[in-house]
């Protein structure tokens, strides 16, 4: 993790667990990754109390666990299986696109939790995109989730270019790496007993 986004991450920790805790999960339910720009991704059932080294990405299929990415460019790409119950969050930014981070998540998904990809539902969030940016790694997110198995009617892109509005997204290009990160969270809440 480089220092500028070490600094943001850790004065924003407490504030991203009280949110954590407004959506109804335990506060301390937040799992983050370290994210390096790869394709690693992580199976947990518990919360760690640091974030996941060398991961960019965090599966799991424990209720209660609410898992998370930063991004300031890079998409999050969000992955849901209503069968199984299992989930998944990714940081794919241009290196963990070409490496093929989406993919390796819906592998980890069907082989730890069962999942058929074809129930998988995915879903990308703002990202920076061409013209303000020489790759469009949202079409390489894309591709990555059909060659898994992902039903192009299971996919979602909001479509939106993080460059494109600096009042509501952080764009590392546009403000050269001096920026805050938007934090990607997903989780399934216990069920109420």
């Amino acid at each position: 993790m480089d220092a500028d986004r070490a600094v943001v991450v850790e004065r924003l920790w407490g504030w991203h667990r009280e949110q954590a805790a407004e959506l109804g999960f335990d506060a301390q339910a937040l799992c983050i990754a370290e994210q390096v720009h790869g394709a690693e991704v992580a199976v947990i059932d518990a919360a760690p109390s640091t974030p996941i080294p060398g991961a960019d990405g965090i599966i799991t299929a424990t209720p209660g666990l609410v898992i998370g990415i930063y991004v300031a460019d890079c998409g999050a790409l969000y992955l849901a299986d209503p069968v199984t119950g299992a989930c998944g969050i990714v940081h794919s930014g241009k290196k963990g696109s070409e490496l093929g981070i989406a993919a390796v998540a819906i592998r980890l998904m069907q082989e730890k939790y069962g999942s058929d990809p074809s129930d998988i539902r995915a879903q990308l969030g703002p990202c920076i995109r061409p013209p303000a940016y020489e790759v469009d790694f949202a079409a390489q997110i894309r591709a990555s989730c059909m060659e898994a198995g992902v039903l192009p009617e299971h996919y979602a892109d909001c479509g939106v270019c993080t460059s494109s509005d600096l009042r509501r997204f952080y764009s590392y290009r546009m403000e050269k790496g001096r920026t805050g990160r938007l934090l990607a969270l997903l989780g399934r809440l216990p069920a109420a007993s």
